[in-house]
């Protein structure tokens, strides 16, 4: 078994663990100890990093090339093609980077980062064949609304066929932002959509995007897309509920300045109580992403409210010293919690 030195050193002490409490024999954890490869250094992680770094230099570079008007007029003068051959372009180049991304995942699945790096070029590419296609559509301001549709239908066909994450991410992104936009042109662009505000609107959004992911987990037989629309249904759910403790249902913020802070609390409990029933939920089935959601976004909504009703009231140093003693009380906790373990066999 290959382990950087930080993995190999809590494998060993757990198989030294083991041995001092009698669950494994002397000669059995020599040799699982013995079976233990220390890698000199993380590639994988330099792999990760390295990847994802080259991609963020690559747009930087298309999007500075972009900028500068000369190289865009020098561009223009080579390649003035309209729209609809470019959309052509764009879509053939998305199709070969994600051909050839699932191609090379089918043939080395090892190379994760390398694999996934053609799949987000192949998914920006796609982005802008969709941009062309509303240009060649020559389509009005209020039906652009259409393309983050057909993006998410064009995403979600391909993550599901090929059972991607990440271009289902993607998926969800894209039909976040659809939702987004189609609520708020049937609202006339408004701050209120059926009396609700935009965060509002994506906590209902999130909720449902978290059932079907729960939907998924626990009872379709192919659970590959399950995690990636967990994560984001409570990303969606538990970031308007934030957004939504602060600012409340309110559409404009000459509305918010003249409430009372305390106005705000129904919303700031509703947080607070979705947030339990993701932990209650999360300990109950053994689910780590719905209680890791909820324990975190607990103690921010808690946090949040510390700096709202105190930071105007208490003395700065009193402010930051309670914050100081929360704090070392919570890793005190955690580090018990975390040694609970041992010291009950102990």
């Amino acid at each position: 078994m290959k382990l950087n030195r930080k993995s190999a050193a809590i494998v060993q002490a757990a198989l030294q663990t083991w041995q001092d409490t009698g669950l494994l024999d002397q000669s059995t954890e020599a040799k699982l100890n013995n079976s233990i490869e220390v890698i000199p250094f993380d590639w994988r992680r330099l792999a990760k990093y390295s990847v994802w770094i080259a991609l963020f230099c690559f747009f930087i570079s298309v999007g500075a090339l972009l900028a500068d008007k000369w190289l865009m007029q020098l561009l223009e003068q080579y390649f003035n093609a309209p729209n609809s051959v470019k959309f052509l372009f764009f879509t053939a180049l998305a199709i070969t980077f994600i051909y050839y991304g699932m191609l090379r995942k089918g043939r080395t699945p090892e190379k994760i980062y390398s694999n996934e790096a053609f799949l987000v070029m192949g998914v920006a590419a796609a982005a802008v064949a969709i941009y062309y296609l509303g240009q060649t559509l020559k389509l009005a301001a209020e039906h652009q609304r259409y393309l983050l549709l057909v993006a998410c239908i064009t995403y979600g066909a391909i993550g599901a066929y090929f059972k991607s994450n990440l271009i289902w991410v993607f998926a969800l992104l894209s039909l976040g932002s659809w939702y987004g936009a189609e609520t708020g042109y049937m609202s006339g662009w408004g701050a209120y959509f059926i009396g609700m505000n935009y965060p509002l609107r994506f906590v209902l959004f999130g909720a449902i995007l978290t059932a079907i992911g729960l939907e998924i987990e626990y009872k379709a037989s192919d659970k590959s897309l399950a995690g990636s629309t967990l994560t984001m249904g409570l990303l969606y759910l538990f970031i308007a509920l934030w957004i939504l403790s602060i600012f409340g249902d309110y559409g404009d913020a000459a509305s918010w300045y003249t409430i009372r802070q305390y106005e705000l609390l129904p919303w700031s409990l509703l947080f607070g109580l979705v947030a339990l029933a993701a932990i209650v939920h999360g300990l109950r089935f053994d689910n780590v992403l719905t209680k890791g959601f909820g324990v975190t976004f607990l103690f921010l909504n808690l946090y949040t409210r510390f700096f709202e009703y105190f930071w105007d009231s208490l003395h700065k140093a009193l402010f930051f010293a309670i914050l100081a003693v929360s704090f070392w009380y919570l890793g005190t906790r955690a580090e018990k919690i975390w040694s609970l373990g041992s010291q009950s066999k102990t």
